[in-house]
């Protein structure tokens, strides 16, 4: 167990950490040979040592629970809608060429574009905010949902005919299995999607909270360190949620491959 653990981390947790350290060294050669100004970019140290400020001062964690908030209403309303559209859309040849072409077409629109419109529909609010952003992870997952179940395995779809499931079974038991590994990465690029969407309009729609307000805020008074390390702080919010569907990708796909 031991070598196991031992061989673990000589393969991923060190390989792991020379990008994040690069970055870094990067970084610190930049701001002392003053590639960037330092008035717009200051050192890692005092970024750091600010981001480590908020954390242990507590005046990080109100902004950071309101997006977190945020992002995951609107991942739980994008998936709870999505993976079954998309189960549907994928099991019906005919009904995904009739849908095509308006998912795609929305997919494809930037979602700071539909701003004004969930304005609108949705007055300014948190509705507004989580409303674009389950609208921007659903239409992930539904695509992504729906290229699961178009690509199962023909063959193990033939045996559970020739077994004799129904159409129903046959969606339920087996397509619904194998567009599973799919479906991961429809959720995992939700979710992502998701807290980019939040973070923006916490940013422009107008928000009291949130992690958007608070780089706005740090922007507007000049206050860089502030600014970057609520970026990084960020940056580290999206990166553990993706570990975490990963591990959670896994732990209920174990069949993915085989």
């Amino acid at each position: 167990m031991m070598a196991n653990r031992s061989a673990w981390r000589t393969r991923v947790v060190r390989p792991g950490l020379i990008g994040p350290i690069g970055l870094v060294l990067l970084w610190s050669v930049a701001h002392s040979v003053h590639w960037v100004t330092p008035r717009l970019l200051p050192g890692p140290l005092e970024t750091f040592g600010t981001l480590w400020s908020s954390v242990v001062q507590g005046t990080l964690w109100p902004d950071l629970v309101a997006t977190a908030l945020r992002t995951g209403y609107a991942f739980v309303i994008a998936a709870v809608a999505g993976i079954p559209v998309g189960v549907v859309l994928g099991s019906s040849p005919v009904i995904y060429r009739s849908t095509e072409f308006i998912i795609d077409f929305f997919r494809s629109t930037p979602a700071t574009a539909m701003f004004p419109l969930f304005l609108l529909v949705f007055g300014i609010g948190e509705e507004s905010k989580v409303a674009v952003a389950a609208f921007s992870a659903w239409l992930v997952i539904v695509f992504n949902t729906a290229y699961g179940v178009m690509n199962a395995r023909k063959t193990r779809i033939l045996a559970a005919r020739v077994m004799g499931a129904s159409d129903w079974r046959v969606l339920r038991d087996v397509m619904f299995y194998e567009s599973l590994p799919q479906t991961f990465v429809g959720l995992r690029l939700g979710v992502s999607y998701a807290l980019v969407v939040i973070i923006v309009a916490e940013m422009f729609i107008g928000s009291s909270d949130g992690m958007g307000r608070r780089i706005i805020d740090a922007e507007q008074v000049y206050d860089l360190g502030q600014m970057y390390g609520t970026i990084i702080a960020t940056g580290c919010i999206g990166y553990a949620i993706n570990l975490g569907f990963l591990a959670l990708e896994r732990f209920f796909v174990k069949w993915s491959g085989k």
